[in-house]
């Protein structure tokens, strides 16, 4: 039989243990604050007296070249803000593939610029999709997910990679020829019931790009069969009408509202015609990054407490926005711009300056700034969002 008082012992101790446990976990949630917000701890960086530059000529690097292929990449090396989101610009010549590989560290997003693309990719499920892609369209592969990319036809591919973690490639891609090369061939062939033979003559280090014949025109029958995932990881992004329209300009934005599977990246193509101007605003919950496809322009960054940076970005060029921090985009050049657009959160946010100035009454206004209160009756009193050359204009088809 047991012993009363040893069992009363216990039971206070396990119920004190319960409350300690309970009272450090709030402690540590008051220390965290909102779940959401992933960068309580302030960057060095950004705590300087001066705004260091958030600006990286990717498509003027050399990158990692295997024959007509190359990757260009901007992570926190090289971009040392730039510590929410890395990105790639890669090329794929006719019978080239980014061979069998997955990310540790990062969810991967893509926009085709050029060409045509295939992939497939598997879930944890064993779910495989194998999907086309034209200019034009999207695609997203959560963190960890195996997949492949290829080029189709007889023209090169271009597309831009965009990944939810600046550092994600200090730790490296995880690459099948890579494995598969530095296993002993007796644990492969017990792992594949094959003879030790099966495996001669397997690269013995990473492929990254391999290079073959012209993939089929249509796809061909995975070895376990067709086995679609439930949400698809391909979004035709251009092919969809604008989100929004303006005299100005034009957005395309894709979030996990409109694409399911993309649970931590949005998407957004901004289209500006010459003198256009994105309007001051900032994102709550996100960094932004930048990739300029056609054009050349103009982005400002605010930082508080005086500090204030302007960047010309051209052709190629990256840019990077860091979360809650007030900026403009301004096309400066004599043609129409596109920039592509990337947000490492699946829920798009934003709060711009006219939206603000017009959500308050103008005593207010007058108050804050000691001008009259008539002056800001003359403001907008909506979202200009997109600002053509003559100034804030109503939007033509606004889209919510």
């Amino acid at each position: 039989m047991s012993d009363p008082k040893r069992r009363d012992f216990l039971t206070a101790a396990a119920a004190f243990a319960a409350a300690t446990t309970a009272s450090l976990a709030e402690a540590r949630e008051a220390e965290v604050g909102d779940p959401t917000f992933m960068n309580n701890v302030p960057d060095p960086l950004l705590g300087e007296k001066e705004l260091p530059t958030f600006k990286f000529a990717l498509e003027k690097t050399v990158g990692k070249v295997v024959g007509g292929s190359s990757g260009k990449e901007a992570t926190v090396l090289q971009l040392p803000i730039s510590k929410g989101i890395a990105g790639v610009s890669m090329r794929l010549e006719p019978g080239a593939m980014r061979e069998l590989h997955w990310h540790a560290t990062a969810a991967e997003w893509a926009f085709v610029i050029e060409g045509r693309v295939r992939t497939t990719v598997i879930d944890p499920r064993g779910y495989s999709e194998t999907n086309d892609f034209d200019p034009g369209d999207v695609w997203y592969f959560p963190r960890g997910h195996g997949h492949m990319l290829e080029c189709l036809g007889s023209a090169p591919a271009h597309f831009i990679l965009i990944f939810d973690n600046g550092y994600f490639s200090e730790f490296g891609t995880f690459s099948i020829s890579d494995w598969i090369g530095h296993t002993p061939k007796p644990l492969l062939a017990k792992n594949f019931g094959l003879p030790e033979s099966a495996f001669d003559g397997f690269p013995k280090e990473e492929v990254y790009f391999a290079r073959g014949a012209t993939p089929p025109e249509k796809p061909t029958m995975p070895l376990q069969g067709w086995r679609s995932p439930p949400n698809t990881h391909r979004y035709q992004l251009l092919a969809q009408p604008p989100h929004r329209v303006f005299k100005g300009g034009r957005e395309w934005r894709v979030d996990s509202s409109r694409f399911p599977i993309s649970k931590t990246t949005t998407g957004v193509i901004l289209d500006l015609d010459p003198g256009a101007l994105r309007e001051l605003h900032w994102h709550p919950t996100a960094d932004e990054w930048h990739y300029v496809v056609e054009g050349q322009i103009s982005v400002t960054m605010f930082g508080s407490h005086g500090r204030y940076r302007v960047e010309t970005l051209d052709q190629g060029d990256v840019g990077y926005i860091p979360q809650g921090y007030g900026h403009s985009i301004e096309n400066i050049g004599p043609a129409s711009c596109r920039v592509l657009i990337g947000f490492n959160t699946g829920v798009y946010e934003t709060i711009d300056l006219s939206q603000w100035i017009a959500g308050n009454p103008a005593d207010v206004l007058a108050t804050n700034f000691s001008k009259p209160a008539d002056l800001f009756e003359k403001f907008p009193r909506h979202d200009v969002f997109i600002a053509d050359k003559d100034g804030p204009k109503k939007p033509q088809h606004p889209q919510e």
